[in-house]
C-alpha cells in the first residue's frame, strides 16, 4: 500500500520532507531546502530500505549542536509513517 508524507522539518537548513513509502519499504524522498548533496545522498541511500532499518542508522544524527539535522528529521518523518 503506497503512502505519503509531507513533513515540516524544525531545526534545520531543510523545511520539508517528502516520502512516499510501499508498505514498509521507502519508494523516495524529496527534502525542500537543506544542502543539497548532502539530502541528495541521503534520499539515494535510503532508497528501497526498510523504514525501521532506515531509522536506526539516522535517528540521533546531530548537526553542529541543533540536537537534530536532516537525516534526524528524516528518521522522526518515517517514525510517524509507521
Amino acid at each position: 500500500m503506497l503512502k505519503h508524507l509531507s513533513y515540516p522539518t524544525v531545526g534545520t537548513c531543510s523545511r520539508q520532507i517528502d516520502i512516499e513509502t510501499d508498505g514498509d519499504v521507502i519508494r523516495s524522498v524529496t527534502f525542500t531546502g537543506g544542502c543539497h548533496g548532502n539530502t541528495q545522498g541521503i534520499a539515494s541511500l535510503v532508497r528501497g530500505m526498510k523504514a525501521e532499518e532506515a531509522i536506526a542508522r539516522l535517528e540521533g544524527i546531530d548537526c553542529h549542536g541543533k540536537g537534530t539535522s536532516c537525516p534526524d528529521q528524516l528518521a522522526r518523518a518515517l517514525r510517524r509513517m509507521l
